[in-house]
Order: structure tokens, then C-alpha cells, then sequence
């Protein structure tokens, strides 16, 4: 299997969700009230972005007052930091189309919600995950912070506009991928920037269609820690190794052939939310509100002894990936354009096997 898909990366850059945008109803001020908007959103963009094409259709039903717009879905304020692709694979368990969100101009819930004044905070976010991931990736950031500012709005702007040759011709000057085995080889080690998100459905969920709607980002859990893989070779890497290392706990206890994929633990802490994370690279555990979690997850298995909680869905890019297929490929096509592969597992209570 050829490690690098230009075709799979022109699939999940051309991916969008079907959303049907719907104002808030303390926000309209006519009658009859406006019927809501049908828009694709692009997989790897970012919600606040499609503002300037949704606004027009409500400007003449709201009410006085400074725009801060926000979105909800089914009373739950969306991180405008996720990506859209994100949000949609970790809130909708059993896929929703269209998506039906509610958006706000009005009153944004500060105690929840960072507030988003504009395209730039989104750009800025962008730009700092980046340097993040290259941080993780070579050490150091240094050809995301030598960009040039010409480079830097062309880069953000094929983001913006969808424009996947644009952004490879200045990507490609970052050197940060692709990854391929003999990639690693020329490297002590390798390190592949991950953001994981850990949702535990409720209890006697058998269909998608069952699990409830969440409505508190504490119950979902966000680590952001990168995979390590070691020069060892004839080693073949699955998507399943990386799994095992980042959640050993929700695995068999089978003794791994493949001890040279591993994770860093230890002082890899962040405080905050995902939009304040540090460039340095570190990791680890919090709920989505920014309150850290313990690095072990003994926390999240059941005290109880016939009870755990174990993984029924793991979801990239809205695929649920063969757990044998190789881990480069993975990363290499379903990352998203900050160069971190953003993975959605979804457990449940299961019965204890033991």
C-alpha cells in the first residue's frame, strides 16, 4: 500500500457536512421568522468562517447591538477552535444530515465559550497549532515562525478557500511530512502530533441511534499527546500499535510485538483549553472545559469489578479505520492541515471478560 494517497488527501480536503443553520429564536425580531440555511461546511474548516455567507441571510431580522457569534448544537456551544469535521464526528455519534446548529449574534456565554471576534482568532489558532505540531515533529518550530508573511496568508487562505494545491506548494517548504518508514529510519525517533477525544456513551447503547445528546463538554475528554515511534527496522506499524500506546488500558493485555511505538508520559501536562495549548509541545489529559484529568485513565474505568469501560468506535475524518491498516497511512492522508490527526473514540460499559 503506497503510504502517501493524493487522491485520499483531495477527499478529505473536498469533504463537507451538510448544515442547516437555524437563528436562535430570542434573536429574531420579523415575522414570519426567517427560514434557516442550507450550507455545505467544509471537514477541515473551522465554523466561524462561514459567517460572512450565513449573516446576510438573518442581517434583517436581528436584533440592535455588536455581533459575537457563536453556534450550538442542541444547547451545547460548539469550540470554535475544532475543526467543523471534528465537531460533527465527536457530537454526532450516529451521523446527523443534515446537521441542524443553531447560531448566535448575540450574547455570547463567556463562562463556556471563548469568544470569537472575526476570522483572525480562528487564523491564529491555526497558525499556533502548527507550530505545535512542528514543534513535536523536529524540536523545534522554527520554519513556521520564519514564514514569511506572504507565505503565512497563503497558507491560511488556501485553508480558508478549500485550495489544496496552494497549501501543498506552501506546506511543503515546512518539512514536516509525509511519514513513511524510511523517513523514520534517517531519525532517532519519529513523533506524530495527536489530538485525541474520549466520549463514553451511556449504559445499554447497542444502537448509535440511542446514545443521548451531550449536553457539557466536561464529559468528553481531550488528550493532546504525540505518538513516538522508534528507529527499529522491520517493524510494520498498525493503526491498532498507535491505539494500544495512546489507550493501553482499552486494549488487550497481550504482550505487543511492537514496543518501539510508544508515548511519551511523565511532565507532558497542559493547562487550559485547546486553543491556549503551548508550542512546546506538551500533552496530556483534561475534559474539554480545560480541567486536567489524571494522565493513567484508572479514573475511567468502572470501580466496579464486573464493569469497564471499553472502545466501540474510533473515527478519523468520519471513517471508521481499520485498525490493521498502516499507522503512516493514516496520518499521512487523514490528518488535517495543521498536521495533527485528530482521532474521536467513543466508549462504553462493557461487561468485564474477567
Amino acid at each position: 500500500m503506497e503510504l502517501c494517497s493524493e487522491e485520499a488527501v483531495r477527499l478529505v480536503w473536498e469533504g463537507a457536512i451538510p448544515l442547516q443553520i437555524h437563528l436562535h429564536e430570542s434573536e429574531v425580531t420579523t415575522l414570519p421568522p426567517p427560514p434557516p440555511v442550507l450550507i455545505l461546511g467544509p471537514r477541515i474548516g473551522y465554523l466561524p468562517l462561514l459567517v460572512t455567507v450565513i449573516k446576510p441571510h438573518f442581517n434583517d431580522t436581528l436584533p440592535p447591538g455588536v455581533d459575537s457569534v457563536w453556534f450550538d448544537y442542541k444547547g451545547l456551544p460548539l469550540k470554535w477552535y475544532i475543526p467543523t469535521g471534528v465537531l460533527f464526528d465527536l457530537l454526532c455519534a450516529e451521523p446527523e444530515r443534515p446537521w441542524n446548529l443553531t447560531v448566535h449574534f448575540r450574547g455570547n456565554p463567556g463562562e463556556i465559550l471563548t469568544p470569537c471576534g472575526g476570522e483572525d482568532p480562528v487564523k491564529w489558532s491555526f497558525i499556533n497549532s502548527l507550530k505545535e505540531a512542528a514543534y513535536i515533529i523536529n524540536g523545534n518550530c522554527k520554519n513556521v515562525m520564519n514564514m514569511s508573511q506572504t507565505d503565512q496568508s497563503e497558507l491560511w487562505q488556501s485553508l480558508a478557500k478549500g485550495n489544496m494545491e496552494s497549501y501543498t506548494r506552501v506546506s511543503s517548504r515546512l518539512k514536516l511530512g509525509p511519514y513513511g518508514e524510511d523517513a523514520v529510519m534517517r531519525m532517532s525517533t519519529g513523533r506524530i502530533p495527536i489530538r485525541l477525544y474520549l466520549r463514553i456513551l451511556g449504559e445499554d447503547v447497542d444502537d448509535l441511534e440511542d446514545v443521548t445528546t451531550i449536553d457539557s463538554w466536561d464529559s468528553i475528554s481531550y488528550i493532546n499527546r504525540p505518538v513516538e515511534i522508534h528507529n527499529e527496522e522491520g517493524h510494520y506499524i498498525t493503526f491498532k500499535n498507535a491505539m494500544r500506546s495512546l489507550l493501553p488500558e482499552f486494549f488487550d493485555d497481550e504482550t505487543s510485538a511492537f514496543d518501539h511505538v510508544l508515548v511519551p508520559r511523565g511532565d507532558y501536562e497542559i493547562d487550559g483549553d485547546i486553543e491556549n495549548a503551548e508550542t512546546s509541545g506538551a500533552s496530556g489529559l483534561m475534559t474539554m472545559s480545560g480541567q486536567k484529568k489524571c494522565t493513567d485513565f484508572v479514573s475511567m474505568k468502572s470501580q466496579s469489578p464486573k464493569k469497564v469501560n471499553e472502545i466501540k468506535l474510533i473515527r478519523v475524518q468520519g471513517i471508521e479505520v481499520d485498525l490493521d491498516i498502516p499507522f503512516f497511512w493514516v496520518v499521512n492522508n487523514l490528518k488535517n492541515p495543521e498536521y495533527f490527526l485528530h482521532i474521536c473514540v467513543f466508549m462504553v460499559p462493557a461487561l468485564n471478560p474477567a
